[in-house]
């Protein structure tokens, strides 16, 4: 008699680029869906849409801007730039930069990433930018900015992840802050996906996206009209005679 290999049970994986924390909506989601596990798949920024579309992940973490073609697209927040400085670099002695303190140094990146910086770049303007070295991750950026090669702009939620005690960051005041999105394909929404988008909404366990799905409200009662009471017979007090009423004040009196 053959073996066969056990049915795969359901998967709701999810995929997010470094900088995302997920403890917080996976603790949720855990305590609402305990008959569906999460997996979760970390995700360079350049393949968090396809791994969508390639079907490795359910739902993920996308870092805005993105091709959203063919997704439905959530923002959630945004994100505060900083520059990472190797520790004992001048600016360290500053609380928050802007772009032009930082025009002689040397972007370890693209300088389209960061459009800011590139329209007041020394090395942009004069023509001297040397090649970049060669890096596989941010990771690898940030241990050349400890080196002293170069400094980087990321949002801080990266800065944080890749954190060293030779670096330090600064909020970068005048570049365009980041934000984080939640994606997935549009033609494949599914039950499962709307109860994870209303956990990162923070929705509570009892709302729903379903108006059929509200409690049913009784109707209100009907309430009768109030009938005014019948007005009562004038009945005139026994034994008293009635007052009559004479022309003038001083009526009925005698003279003296």
């Amino acid at each position: 008699m053959m073996d066969t290999d056990p049915t795969p049970g359901p998967s709701f994986t999810i995929a997010f680029v470094p900088g995302v924390t997920l403890a917080k909506w996976s603790k949720v989601w855990q305590e609402r869906r305990r008959d569906l596990p999460l997996s979760f798949a970390p995700t360079a920024e350049s393949d968090a849409v396809r791994v969508l579309h390639d079907h490795e992940a359910t739902v993920s973490f996308v870092r805005l801007p993105v091709d959203d073609t063919d997704l439905s697209l959530i923002p959630l927040y945004s994100e505060v730039p900083v520059a990472v400085l190797p520790k004992d670099h001048d600016l360290s002695l500053v609380d928050s930069l802007g772009v032009a303190d930082l025009a002689d140094e040397h972007l370890l990146q693209d300088p389209d990433v960061v459009p800011e910086w590139r329209d007041v770049a020394t090395e942009v303007r004069d023509g001297s930018r040397r090649a970049l070295p060669e890096m596989r991750s941010i990771e690898d950026a940030i241990e050349l900015v400890a080196a002293g090669v170069g400094i980087v702009i990321v949002p801080q939620s990266v800065a944080r992840l890749y954190g060293r005690k030779d670096v330090i960051a600064r909020p970068v005041t005048d570049v365009a802050e980041t934000r984080i999105g939640l994606a997935w394909l549009a033609d494949e929404t599914t039950p499962d996906i709307d109860d994870f988008v209303g956990v990162v909404r923070g929705r509570t366990a009892r709302s729903s996206r379903a108006p059929q799905e509200e409690p049913e409200k009784a109707p209100p009662k009907e309430r009768k009209p109030q009938q005014k009471p019948k007005a009562k017979p004038f009945t005139p007090r026994q034994g008293r005679a009635p007052k009559k009423l004479g022309k003038g004040r001083n009526r009925g009196r005698g003279r003296s």
